[in-house]
C-alpha cells in the first residue's frame, strides 16, 4: 500500500500518495499498485514525474470488486489527470476525467481519448486524481500502469465550437435537450448519433452535458447546422448531487471536487453564471449513490424536476418545487430533460420548449431564466397557457397577471398531441381544476378565478394513472403564471 501524506484540501477530503511514479533515464512504463480503505478521502492524487521528450502519455488501471453482502456497496473507482500546472480547485491543469467510463486513455499534442484534452505532454509532476465512488469493507486494491512514448510532439489543433447562433424563427417557442451525454463521459453515443437523434426528436437545440469534463465542447465541429443550436456545458457531478452546467463559454471547465459540508456550490454556480451560463441542479430525488441534490437551490437558476422517462422520483422532484412556489418570494423556474447516454435510452424525452427572441445561446438562456418554458414528453405535445383578466390584461408562462384580489381572472390551456391524457390547474393550494381532453389528445381547459384564491396558476396534462391511488405519469407541465401584484 503506498505511504501517504495528510489532508491537501477541502472538507470532502483529498489525499497526495506518496511515492509516486518516476522514470529511470530511457524508462517507458511503470505500475503502481495500492490499495485505498473504506472512508478513504474522495480523491486520491498519484504524482507522475513526466520526463521531457515525451510525445504521449497513455495511463490504465484495474481494481479489485470482490463480491459484497446484499446492501453492502462494492467497489467502484474513477480515474482523470492534472497536468504539470497543478491540481488547484478551478486551476488550468486540468486534462481530463473518465470516471469509471473507461479502463485507458492516452493524451498527446494533436489528439486524445474522449474525456481528456489534447495538448502538449510537458516535462513536470502530472497527477493522477483516482476517486474511489465507493469501497468495499475490505478495501479498494488498485493497479495502475503509465506509459511514455519519446518523440517529437505532434502539431497541436485548434479546438472549432459551436456557434451561438442558428437560424431561428424569431420570438417562438424553441425545443431543446439540456441533458445529454456522448462518449465524452459514460454515453455510448458519438456526438454525431446524438445530434441526429435530436433532429429526429424535433429539438432546435442541445447543450453538451458530459462528466466533470468539457472536453467535448470541440467534438461537434460540422453537427450544428441553421436547424440545431448546439450550447456547450457540463454536468458537475459531485459526491452529493449533480448540477448541470448549460451554455458556458466554449472552453469552461468546472471544478467537481466538493461536497454539500464545503458550502461550494454557490462559488460554483457563480462561476458558471460568469462563463454566461446557467447553473441547475438535476435529478434532485434520484436514488443512486451520490445523485441525489443536498446543495440547497439559493444559487439554482432553475432545477431539473423530470429527467428521462417519468418516475416517481419525479414526482417527488415536481412536488418539492412546487412546495417552493407556494412559500412565495423568489422562485426557481422548472426544467426537463433526457440525461441519454444510450439505446433505448430517448433523445428529447423530456424536453424543455423555452419562449426566446430567437435561436441564439443567449435568447435561449434569458428565456429558461425566466421561466418562459414548458416541459414535454415529446415533440407530439405543444402547449399554450396564459392567464386573462383586469382591464385585457395578459400573462403568459413565468410571468406575472397584476390583478386585484377579487378581480375574475380566466386561466386557459391549449393542448394538442396527449390523446388520452387530463389537464390539470395547479395552485398553491394544489389542483383546483381537472378535465379529460377529448380522445384524440387536443383540446382547450379554462377555468375562472381570482387572485385572491390562487397566488399563481400552472398547468399539468397526465396520462392515465398507472398505480391506483397515484397520479399519472405527466406528458406535459409549464412553469407557473403568477396571479396579483405583488405584496398584496
Amino acid at each position: 500500500m503506498l505511504g501517504r501524506r495528510g489532508f491537501v484540501t477541502g472538507a470532502a477530503g483529498a489525499l497526495l500518495a506518496g511515492g509516486g511514479v518516476s522514470f529511470a533515464a530511457g524508462q517507458t512504463e511503470r505500475v503502481v499498485r495500492g490499495t485505498l480503505p473504506p472512508g478513504s478521502p474522495d480523491y486520491v492524487y498519484l504524482p507522475v514525474e513526466v520526463p521531457r521528450g515525451v510525445r504521449e502519455l497513455r495511463v490504465s488501471y484495474t481494481y479489485e470488486r470482490p463480491a459484497v453482502p446484499p446492501g453492502t456497496q462494492g467497489n467502484a473507482l474513477d480515474i482523470g489527470i492534472f497536468d504539470e500546472r497543478g491540481t488547484e480547485p478551478g486551476g488550468p491543469g486540468f486534462r481530463g476525467w473518465s470516471g469509471g467510463a473507461r479502463s485507458e486513455f492516452f493524451l498527446r499534442a494533436d489528439d486524445a481519448t474522449p474525456g481528456y484534452l489534447a495538448g502538449p505532454v510537458r516535462a513536470g509532476t502530472w497527477h493522477l486524481v483516482l476517486g474511489p465512488y465507493t469501497v468495499a469493507p475490505e478495501g479498494l486494491a488498485y493497479t495502475v500502469t503509465v506509459r511514455l512514448v519519446y518523440g517529437p510532439p505532434a502539431r497541436a489543433r485548434r479546438p472549432v465550437y459551436p456557434p451561438e447562433r442558428a437560424r431561428g424563427r424569431g420570438r417562438a417557442w424553441y425545443r431543446g435537450d439540456c441533458h445529454l451525454h456522448t462518449v465524452y463521459s459514460d454515453g455510448r453515443r458519438t456526438p454525431a448519433e446524438v445530434a441526429a437523434a435530436a433532429r429526429a426528436a424535433g429539438l432546435d437545440f442541445i447543450n453538451t452535458s458530459e462528466h466533470n469534463t468539457h472536453a467535448a465542447h470541440g467534438a461537434w465541429e460540422g453537427l450544428w447546422g441553421d436547424d440545431l443550436l448546439i450550447l456547450t456545458g457540463e454536468e458537475v457531478t459531485t459526491r452529493t448531487g449533480h448540477a448541470v452546467a448549460i451554455g458556458t463559454d466554449p472552453g469552461t471547465f468546472v471544478d467537481w471536487r466538493f461536497r454539500a459540508r464545503d458550502d461550494r456550490f454557490g462559488r460554483c454556480a457563480r462561476e458558471i453564471r460568469r462563463a454566461g451560463g446557467l447553473a441547475v441542479p438535476a435529478h434532485p430525488f434520484s436514488p443512486c449513490v451520490g445523485c441525489g441534490w443536498r446543495h440547497g437551490f439559493t444559487e439554482a437558476d432553475a432545477v431539473e424536476v423530470w429527467n428521462g422517462p417519468y418516475t416517481p422520483d419525479d414526482e417527488l422532484a415536481l412536488a418539492a418545487w412546487d412546495a417552493t412556489l407556494a412559500r412565495g418570494g423568489a422562485w426557481i423556474p422548472a426544467m426537463g430533460a433526457s440525461d441519454a447516454h444510450r439505446e433505448p435510452q430517448r433523445v428529447g424525452e423530456p424536453q424543455t420548449v423555452v419562449l426566446a427572441g430567437d435561436l441564439t445561446r443567449r435568447a435561449v438562456l434569458a428565456g429558461l431564466r425566466a421561466g418562459r418554458s414548458y416541459v414535454a414528453e415529446s415533440s407530439a405535445v405543444s402547449l399554450s397557457f396564459a392567464a386573462t383578466g383586469g382591464r385585457g390584461g395578459r400573462a403568459g408562462i413565468g410571468e406575472r397577471l397584476p390583478v386585484p384580489p377579487g378581480a375574475p381572472v380566466t386561466v386557459r390551456l391549449d393542448v394538442t398531441g396527449a390523446p388520452g391524457c387530463t389537464a390539470h390547474f395547479v395552485t398553491d393550494q394544489g389542483t383546483l381544476h381537472s378535465a379529460p381532453l377529448p380522445a384524440p389528445g387536443a383540446g382547450t381547459v379554462t377555468w375562472t378565478t381570482t387572485a385572491a384564491y390562487a397566488t399563481y396558476v400552472r398547468a399539468e396534462v397526465r396520462h392515465p394513472p398507472v398505480t391506483p391511488g397515484l397520479p399519472g405519469p405527466l406528458a406535459a407541465f409549464t412553469n407557473p403564471v403568477f396571479l396579483g401584484v405583488p405584496g398584496h
